[in-house]
């Protein structure tokens, strides 16, 4: 972890803490309850920590910066519940999260970075090029913060908003340890799911972590000359060494690959295209999330209606592909990532 992380307190894992305690003279049980009051009641600060004396709150603001993210406009879903949240950062950037409501529990997606670097062309959070990577406790805040407002315990955790969570890996990998610690909000391993649009060398590196996470890669065409057209990650690593890396995944977890597929009309969701996805993942322990795509003001591409979407799926599983459509969430609220930011600061807020 990087000096600048060490300086924010809610990037500490519960160890880490524990022997800054000891090293500054303090009981080693005041770790504990100074971790309860960050991960598990969401204090906002310290002075809202009851039984943390005075001089202990002292001399962790003069070692450390306290991250509490400030939401500074808040859209619900007249269709379906959906909020979504722009958050800002203590350095002033801001990133979005949105929560949704399914029958088995709440699910909340997160960003991992300011911006990305990825430039896949469907998508309005690289738009305006990257700015930094998050901290573990910048992208545990998004859930805090968002529990806080609801007054909704979360059960489901997907890394899925703006940033490419592999091009963070670090910080990545310790949300993941903070997130899921027994200590902390104690949410599932198996209920964290972690996108990407396909860094080979970090997807292998994850699956070597063997941790029981979902890993979801950002799929959207069957040949390599689509993607690269799509996606320009596909310039770097072929479809050969992805699929290599997702089977490896596999390998190493027993966690079964998701491809996400954004269905754009016309471009990837022809017969062909059935065919060719047929051949490139047919072998694979998998499921398909098929997403209609979403239309952004700054790319021409169309959305497939529901019967070419359905038509398509169908193909798919008669294959022996598993598959589903993604149900759309917060539609009305500019539901796809980076659309709420880029609002904000072109000030049509």
């Amino acid at each position: 972890m990087g000096a600048e992380a060490n300086r924010d307190i809610k990037s500490l894992t519960l160890k880490e803490l524990q022997n800054w305690i000891l090293e500054t003279g303090e009981k080693a049980y005041r770790a504990k309850q100074l971790y309860e009051w960050m991960h598990v009641k969401l204090a906002r600060n310290y002075d809202e920590m009851g039984n943390i004396p005075k001089a202990l709150k002292e001399k962790c603001e003069a070692a450390f910066d306290y991250t509490a993210l400030k939401a500074i406009k808040v859209q619900e879903s007249q269709i379906d519940g959906t909020k979504k949240f722009l958050f800002e950062l203590p350095d002033g950037n801001m990133v979005e999260s949105v929560w949704m409501r399914y029958k088995h529990g709440n699910s909340v997606c997160i960003s991992s970075q300011v911006g990305c670097r990825m430039g896949c062309s469907f998508c309005a959070s690289t738009l305006n090029g990257w700015e930094r990577n998050l901290l573990p406790s910048e992208m545990l805040e998004q859930i805090y913060a968002i529990t806080l407002l609801t007054g909704e315990r979360v059960s489901n955790v997907v890394v899925m908003g703006t940033g490419e969570p592999l091009d963070n890996y670090d910080n990545l990998l310790r949300f993941i340890e903070l997130l899921t610690d027994e200590n902390g909000l104690h949410i599932s391993q198996r209920n964290v799911t972690v996108s990407t649009c396909g860094i080979v060398p970090n997807m292998r590196r994850l699956a070597q972590e063997k941790l029981q996470i979902t890993l979801a890669l950002s799929l959207h065409a069957a040949t390599d000359e689509k993607r690269r057209k799509l996606m320009p990650i596909a310039n770097t690593y072929s479809l050969d060494e992805l699929i290599e890396a997702c089977a490896y995944y596999f390998k190493q977890t027993g966690r079964r690959i998701t491809f996400e597929y954004s269905l754009i009309s016309g471009v990837n969701d022809t017969k062909e295209d059935v065919r060719e996805l047929t051949d490139l993942i047919g072998g694979l322990n998998c499921h398909i999330n098929l997403i209609p795509v979403n239309p952004i003001k700054e790319r021409d591409f169309k959305q497939p209606d529901r019967a070419a979407a359905e038509s398509f799926k169908n193909k798919l599983e008669k294959n022996g592909i598993n598959v589903t459509i993604r149900r759309e969430m917060g539609r009305d609220i500019d539901g796809a990532c980076g659309q709420l930011r880029r609002k904000y600061i072109a000030g049509q807020s």
